[in-house]
């Protein structure tokens, strides 16, 4: 099984390295762009079998170190083998 994960700030929360690209891609002539927001990406593989204790598990990872969730939101999802 695998778990992909994604992080990122809450609304509200300064993002400066959100701006920071965003002002990069005005300078590169991408006049169109609105906002840039960064966040996280994570791949992770697990042993388990169970989409459950899978999903379980995910969410304690989530709520213990992969996120900060006082300024970050995280969503999962769990992909099984075929």
């Amino acid at each position: 099984m695998k778990a992909k994960v994604y992080v990122s700030l809450k609304e509200g929360i300064l993002d400066p390295q959100g701006k920071a690209v965003e002002h990069a891609l005005g300078v590169l002539g991408f006049k169109e762009i609105k906002g840039v927001r960064i966040g996280k990406y994570l791949e992770i593989d697990l042993k388990t079998g169970a989409i459950e204790d899978a999903t379980r598990d995910v969410k304690t990872m989530c709520e213990k170190l992969l996120a900060n969730t006082v300024i970050e939101t995280y969503r999962f999802e769990i992909e099984t083998s075929s």
